[in-house]
């Protein structure tokens, strides 16, 4: 069918009033962005702008992709469960709640939460109850338009990519209207077809969370006090019961931002990256006194804090604090006699590299993976499978998301949250605030300065544009950024290092995916991907020097030269 008939289809087909109403306000334009394409059902599952077509988040498109997951399943088990949650985000009960009518409808038992809950908690539910798969209604930190639909396998991981592709394939059997029936939720509740997760599961999760702890009267004896922004998301009443539970009680929560809004209205983009986002939470942080403030993102995944200094507040970003972490689990580990033989860090290929000067000061080992946890998740089953769990410490990716234990397979802003405080918690009766550590760390392993630009190419000419970018960078690897020669090509979707000078081959090791990383002959490097749920592009620089300055320079240097790259 062509647009213009999908779009009649629909105009006939659809009977929810809210989308019917907004089918027929549409113009061409509209039309056309609505229908041009479909929603993919990826490694990650799906996401996009809310409203009604086949490129949009709706409740047909959710309940194709449910009926894609439930045939899945049965292919493999006569009577699998699912576990269920949702995050703030408008229409994410909704979602959640057809998802689980499907599921039920087709013989599937349902685990579905009550109200809303943190992504890690459903990763824990899946392992709790046993399940064959899992799913989170959430588009992490994404603006109030867009929502999503996050698929887990029965490790708690996001789903492989090969029940990735038999739900694929399952799904573009199906016909939207006339194969995704599904009988009524609340009869199905009601027959015991769905079932509602107790506060049994809750308190489980939060038990598992504070097995993190490491120096457990730390918190209750240091006088830390924090400021908590759940930023209109799920952590709320997760997180501050986690803290109180562990002994600290001097935590504030910023008003304006505590209840659920799925219209974000005090934080248009709900990213503790963003500074818009954490500004009601630092003039709270100055005006209490506060030693810290801590964000967690909508489907609280992504946790991000602020520190203040005689000269405002500063923000933390996610590679700062995934090299605070390491330095202090490890340090702290084997203070404690707790470190084990090879200990192992887990970390994306575009995230800090001096997170391996530290791990291979403490005799560890660090494995680099693609972006996206589900690969992060993968290295902790090969762990599993080995009987090597222990070795595990930390698992983390630049964007703000970290896993300090494998209670969850997911990252975990709220039990993350938790060690954070301990940490600062701990540094403050050494006399120290976490920036001075961190100052600390640069001196002994080298100014590494890491920072991020995004490239937005909207609409169906903007993804056109970023796919022949990447082509054309992906067949043609510059042999200079900002006029310093690169020594090293990582192309990831050919699965190739290649080394310009000799033309020396090596494989990467990892699947397929189409990310760019240039290393330069400085020891700098930039990393050019697509996102995988925005239309954008990203880049990610690192820039390293004994001395600050010349980090900084090399860093601005890199920048200007990627611009240029890129045509900007």
């Amino acid at each position: 069918m062509n647009v213009q008939e999908l779009y009649q289809l629909w105009l006939e087909k659809v009977e929810d009033t809210e989308l019917r109403s907004q089918l027929e306000q549409m113009d061409e334009k509209e039309v056309y962005e609505a229908f041009y394409t479909e929603l993919e059902f990826g490694t990650g599952g799906i996401r996009g702008v809310m409203g009604p077509g086949t490129n949009r988040m709706n409740r047909y498109i959710v309940a194709r992709a449910t009926a894609g997951m439930a045939a899945m399943l049965l292919k493999k088990k006569a009577a699998p469960a699912v576990a269920i949650g949702y995050d703030s985000r408008n229409h994410s009960e909704e979602f959640a709640k057809v998802s689980a009518a499907v599921l039920a409808t087709r013989g599937i038992k349902v685990y579905l939460y009550p109200s809303l809950r943190p992504t890690p908690m459903v990763s824990f539910a899946i392992r709790q109850k046993e399940c064959d798969a899992g799913i989170m209604i959430t588009a992490s930190h994404n603006p109030a338009k867009y929502n999503g639909y996050k698929a887990y396998g029965p490790d708690g991981c996001q789903l492989d990519l090969e029940d990735s592709k038999v739900v694929m394939d399952e799904i573009r059997k199906l016909d939207l209207f006339a194969d995704c029936n599904f009988e009524d939720f609340d009869s199905l509740l009601e027959a015991g077809k769905i079932c509602l997760l107790t506060e049994e599961t809750d308190k489980a999760f939060e038990d598992a969370c504070l097995q993190v702890l490491m120096r457990k009267d730390v918190l209750k004896k240091s006088g830390l006090k924090v400021v908590y922004t759940p930023l209109h998301g799920a952590g709320n009443l997760p997180v501050r019961n986690l803290l109180k539970r562990a002994g600290l009680e001097n935590v504030s929560v910023v008003k304006a931002q505590e209840l659920p809004d799925g219209n974000f209205p005090t934080a248009p983009y709900p990213n503790p990256e963003i500074a818009e986002a954490m500004k009601l939470g630092t003039e709270q942080m100055a005006a209490e006194g506060a030693d810290i403030l801590i964000a967690t993102d909508p489907d609280s995944d992504r946790v991000g804090i602020a520190l203040p200094t005689d000269k405002g507040p500063v923000w933390v970003t996610g590679n700062e604090m995934g090299v605070l972490l390491c330095e202090y689990l490890f340090s702290t580990r084997l203070e404690q006699g707790t470190l084990p033989e090879k200990p192992v860090l887990i970390k994306t290929i575009v995230t800090s590299p001096m997170c391996d000067r530290i791990v291979t000061s403490y005799g560890g080992e660090v494995r680099d993976v693609l972006t996206g946890f589900k690969f992060i998740g993968e290295q902790i089953r090969d762990l599993e499978d080995k009987g090597e769990t222990e070795r595990y410490i930390l698992g983390f990716e630049e964007s703000y998301g970290y896993l300090p234990r494998i209670h969850a397979r997911d990252k975990d802003a709220v039990c993350t949250a938790l060690l954070i405080c301990e940490m600062a918690a701990y540094y403050r009766t050494q006399g120290k605030t976490l920036l001075q550590v961190l100052n600390e760390l640069y001196t002994n392993y080298g100014f590494y300065l890491d920072a991020q630009d995004n490239l937005y190419y909207e609409g169906s000419d903007g993804m056109k544009t970023m796919s022949e970018i990447m082509a054309n960078l992906l067949a043609n690897p510059p042999k200079e950024v900002g006029g310093v020669p690169v020594v090293e090509v990582r192309d990831y979707a050919a699965g190739t290092i290649t080394k310009p000078a000799t033309g020396e081959t090596r494989p990467t090791g990892l699947p397929s995916s189409k990310v760019l990383k240039l290393i330069l002959n400085n020891c700098c490097s930039v990393a050019i991907r697509p996102s995988g749920t925005e239309p954008k592009i990203k880049l990610y620089y690192s820039a390293v020097s004994d001395k600050k300055n010349l980090a900084q320079t090399q860093l601005e240097n890199l920048k200007r030269g990627s611009a240029v790259l890129l045509g900007r």
